[in-house]
C-alpha cells in the first residue's frame, strides 16, 4: 500500500505564538544552535516538496535565500493570489485552490510536503483539512507582536501530542497531529 504523503507545518514561534514581527522580521531567531540544528536536517531528509505563502517567498527572496538553495529535486510551490512565471527554477506559481491542489499533490509520488508559512497560508490550508502535523519549535522570547503562526479566524483544531523535546537553550519543540 502506498504510503499518503503528509503536509507538515514545521515552524519556529516566539513564546507569545509569533512567527514574524509585524514587518516579517526574523532575527529574533539569530541564535546559537544546538548540535543537530532543531532536528532539521533529519526533517529535511522526509520531504521533497515545499508551501510558501507568496509574502513568505517574496521575504526570503528579499534576504537572499533562493528557494532552490534547500538542495536539488526540491519542488517549490508558492501560492498567491495572482500567480505568475517563476524566474527561480524549482518553484512554481500556484493559484488554484488549496483543496484540489494539495489533494493532487498528496497523489504524486514522493516524501512528505514542508509546510513553511506563513500564517495566511498556514491557514488557509487548516480550514480546508489539509495539514496532518505541526512541528513547533517554541523559542523563549517574548517579541509582543508580529505576525501569528496561523491567521486568526474563529476555529477550533484538536491537536494530539506526538512528542516535545526540551533543548539546553530552553527552546521546546511540540510535535502535534491534527
Amino acid at each position: 500500500m502506498k504510503k499518503r504523503r503528509k503536509i507538515v507545518v514545521y515552524i519556529a514561534t516566539s513564546a507569545d505564538g509569533f512567527i514574524a514581527r509585524p514587518d516579517g522580521d526574523v532575527a529574533w531567531l539569530d541564535r546559537p544552535r544546538p548540535k543537530g540544528n532543531y532536528g532539521m536536517g533529519e526533517f529535511f531528509r522526509t520531504i521533497d516538496t515545499i508551501l510558501w505563502g507568496r509574502k513568505t517567498y517574496d521575504r526570503s527572496v528579499e534576504k537572499g535565500v533562493k528557494a532552490a538553495g534547500f538542495g536539488k529535486g526540491i519542488k517549490n510551490y508558492v501560492f498567491s493570489r495572482q500567480p505568475q512565471p517563476s524566474l527561480e527554477p524549482g518553484v512554481e506559481f500556484i493559484g488554484e485552490p488549496i483543496k484540489a491542489f494539495a489533494q493532487r499533490l498528496r497523489l504524486q509520488p514522493g516524501k512528505d510536503i514542508w509546510m513553511m508559512g506563513g500564517g495566511g497560508i498556514i491557514a488557509s490550508f487548516l480550514d480546508e483539512n489539509e495539514i496532518d502535523e505541526f512541528v513547533i519549535h517554541v523559542v523563549p522570547i517574548f517579541i509582543g507582536e508580529g505576525i501569528p503562526l496561523i491567521e486568526a479566524h474563529h476555529r477550533a483544531v484538536p491537536l494530539k501530542l506526538l512528542s516535545s523535546r526540551c533543548y539546553p537553550d530552553g527552546v521546546v519543540r511540540l510535535h502535534y497531529s491534527i
